[in-house]
């Protein structure tokens, strides 16, 4: 099938993708900025990008004639700072879209929105439930699904929820958040998207999709904590302002204060399914709350394979092409992030240098950092550097490489990905990666930490230094560029 997938590059988008791809269908992903979207290489040589902002309906004629698709997919959220422009913007999108899906013949849309079934709502629930409007009025086919929070690691709600819980051992919270919600892992939400594709039983017609527990706000921040090993109390105050709330969250989670706002509007709903008609149409097993807190910390994220994988008992790492699916988290991590361009007749050589990194050929710059770095992780009972690498000249996938594992080796695609198995308040990887277009060709090194709490905090800023110094010469190191002097031992 053609399918238009809007909102490629947002969290549902990036997820919902490469199930898609597996599938077999020709998909054409729009994003508002191309320089953002950003899968891997062999993902992106697979399907058709169009760069189209929906709040710019004008332009629709230029992108879209002529262009005909069987389904449509609207996973763009607006995000304004009142509840009159936030309105303005679902709207405005919404109306564009249509118009979009009307050119090119889109025989059904299918769209993720939030559960309204409560007579009260918040400006945020509202605005989702004006955009529902706009497609079932439409005339066209549709498939609407309405969650409540989707828990996946990089989700907006379950990252302040892993922020709250790591950060406070005590929380004062409004009395409010004892109100129910009934959250949904993001592999269901993905199935739910996937599998109602052309499924005549679903047309013209609104589901409620959420997972098996029904919860309150505050059982879900106790749970998530004995998931994490973590004792937390909270205590429930009778009065406490929204706005003050508001800035609550936005001083100690990743959140900025337009979606704390919002979120904290939210909560005062109870958010629970009251329609279960999907669960014949679609079914599926569907993931406890603790359980999908887990998956969303594995320590690699494999998208959908995993689940394609319980299906096919035959399937195994090595038989799948996994480069497209390995990917390090995002939200909630510090990165740091480096580049420099290279000469295209010098990429195999540089892959050749960053393969054999570690063991006897160290680490190109800072030997003997790493090599104390070593020392210090053997003492409080690491691993340390003694591991080395089994052979000098070529890694593969699942090996030990110092105090690393590598998590992916792929020659073909260029990539480079390591996670580290040293004593650490939290969790790290070290990707290397070239990038190749057609008139550059970029070494990417990419250093990304998720951090445990406070702990983890107060480690990454006590190793920036060391990472200016070592990380940026050793890209240079790795490209073939000189740093000055000789190279450290």
């Amino acid at each position: 099938m053609r399918i238009l997938l809007t909102g490629a590059n947002g969290y549902i988008g990036m997820r919902l993708l490469p199930v898609l791809v597996e599938a077999g269908h020709e998909v054409t992903c729009v994003v508002r900025d191309v320089n953002r979207f950003q899968p891997s290489e062999d993902l992106l040589k697979k399907v058709e990008v169009i760069e189209f902002d929906f709040l710019q309906p004008e332009n629709a004629l230029q992108h879209f004639n002529k262009k005909v698709y069987d389904v449509a997919y609207y996973l763009i959220h607006s995000l304004g700072d009142t509840s009159t422009t936030l309105k303005e913007y679902e709207l405005r999108s919404a109306g564009c879209f249509i118009l979009v899906a009307s050119l090119c013949q889109v025989r059904q849309i299918v769209y993720l929105g939030g559960i309204s079934n409560e007579a009260k709502l918040s400006s945020h629930l509202m605005a989702r439930k004006v955009v529902k409007d706009v497609i079932v009025n439409s005339g066209i086919p549709y498939t609407i699904f309405e969650a409540g929070i989707i828990v996946g690691s990089g989700s907006v709600s379950f990252e302040i929820i892993r922020d709250l819980t790591e950060k406070l051992p005590v929380m004062v919270v409004p009395r409010w958040l004892n109100s129910k919600c009934q959250p949904i892992a993001i592999r269901n939400v993905i199935n739910y998207l996937h599998l109602c594709l052309r499924n005549e039983n679903t047309y013209f017609k609104t589901f409620e999709i959420g997972g098996p527990d029904v919860l309150s706000y505050k059982q879900m921040l106790l749970d998530f904590a004995e998931v994490r090993g973590f004792k937390r109390y909270i205590i429930a105050m009778p009065v406490v302002f929204p706005g003050l709330s508001a800035y609550w969250l936005y001083l100690t989670t990743s959140a900025n204060f337009t979606i704390a706002k919002q979120l904290v509007e939210s909560m005062k709903t109870d958010v629970i399914c009251k329609e279960h008609s999907i669960h014949e149409i679609i079914p599926q097993a569907l993931i406890p709350y603790k359980e999908a807190i887990r998956m969303a910390f594995m320590r690699i994220k494999q998208n959908m394979v995993v689940s394609s994988w319980t299906d096919a008992a035959s399937s195994s790492l090595t038989n799948l092409d996994v480069n497209q699916y390995v990917e390090v988290p995002i939200n909630g991590c510090y990165t740091d992030r480096r580049w420099i361009e290279i000469p295209q007749d010098k990429v195999e050589e540089v892959t050749d240098r960053f393969f054999g990194i570690g063991g006897k050929n160290g680490w190109f710059y800072a030997d003997k950092l790493w090599r104390i770095r070593g020392f210090m992780d053997k003492m409080v009972g690491g691993v340390g550097m003694e591991r080395g690498r089994r052979n000098e000249d070529v890694i593969q996938t699942g090996e030990v490489l110092d105090f690393w594992r590598v998590m992916l080796a792929d020659r073909k695609n260029h990539r480079l990905l390591l996670f580290a198995e040293m004593k650490l308040p939290g969790e790290a990887w070290l990707e290397f990666s070239i990038v190749k277009s057609k008139n550059r060709c970029v070494l990417k090194q990419i250093a990304t930490f998720r951090p445990d709490g406070i702990l983890g905090r107060n480690y990454w800023y006590a190793m920036l230094p060391f990472h200016f110094f070592i990380f940026r010469n050793m890209l240079k190191r790795i490209a073939g560029v000189e740093t000055g002097g000789e190279r450290e031992k």
